[in-house]
């Protein structure tokens, strides 16, 4: 089998211009079942991004907030059962009312258990996987690259979204890579979290899942680059990256965005 063709990339950054137009036009809710390291930061980013989250577990209510929501995120970071039983609710919840969820299978190559729930989620349909590549080789058993992302693709029904140096973003018919970011990114925790609220939030106001995968992470690693440009280091860059995803604009994105 040949690999998938790269496709739309000349175009994708201007559709992530105007997804993020629309994102902030239309403040979609999005609930975030993350881990708890990560909750403020990722509210952050969503905030600067013009979404709103949501991040209640609890099991009397999360139904009711899905519900009300526009895109769910769920990280496995905190692999505890209050998380785990929100989790199921949840899904129930978002498949009834097809609200679009982003799955984040966090650390799931340091445990077998986390592993084997993360591929239960896959077969429940996420719009997309946002992961990085040795999560993806514990998913998909297989190293990341072009084909091996589009075989998972294909087969689960899902999008891609691989973050690293480069991201890839890949559903089985077509395939791009991103050449934004910058270093501190790595120093900061919450940062793959966030990326996947992002995503989550794209999801939300763009029907096409590649589009809104590719769009949130070029948002992301131009916000990265302008945040980095300011930054002394991991500290004063997790402020910088909220001001520059808040100030991101049509000619900011299109000007540094770096898409094959």
């Amino acid at each position: 089998m040949r690999a998938p063709e790269k496709s739309l990339s000349h175009e994708l950054p201007g559709l992530a211009a105007d997804v993020l137009e629309r994102l902030r036009a239309r403040s979609p809710r999005v609930h975030c079942i993350t881990n708890n390291v990560a909750q403020a930061f990722t509210a952050n980013i969503l905030l600067a991004a013009g979404a709103i989250p949501t991040m209640t577990l609890a099991p009397d209510e999360v139904a009711s907030f899905i519900a009300g929501s526009e895109a769910l995120l769920i990280n496995l970071g905190t692999f505890d059962a209050e998380r785990r039983e929100a989790i199921d609710i949840a899904l129930v919840t978002a498949l009834d009312e097809r609200v679009p969820w982003v799955l984040d299978p966090v650390f799931i190559e340091r445990s077998e258990a986390r592993a084997r729930y993360a591929r239960e989620l896959v077969a429940k349909k996420p719009r997309a996987v946002r992961l990085n590549a040795t999560e993806f080789a514990a998913l998909g058993g297989s190293a990341a690259d072009a084909r091996t992302l589009a075989d998972y693709a294909r087969g689960n029904l899902t999008v891609i979204g691989l973050t690293g140096e480069a991201d890839l973003v890949g559903d089985g018919a077509r395939f791009t890579t991103i050449h934004n970011g910058h270093p501190f990114m790595a120093r900061v925790t919450a940062m793959g979290c966030a990326a996947s609220a992002l995503t989550a939030a794209c999801h939300a106001i763009e029907a096409d899942a590649y589009v809104a995968t590719a769009a949130a992470l070029i948002l992301l690693g131009v916000a990265g680059e302008v945040a980095g440009a300011r930054a002394r280091g991991p500290g004063s860059f997790a402020v910088e990256i909220l001001d520059a995803v808040h100030g991101l604009d049509r000619a900011t994105i299109t000007r540094h965005a770096r898409v094959t």
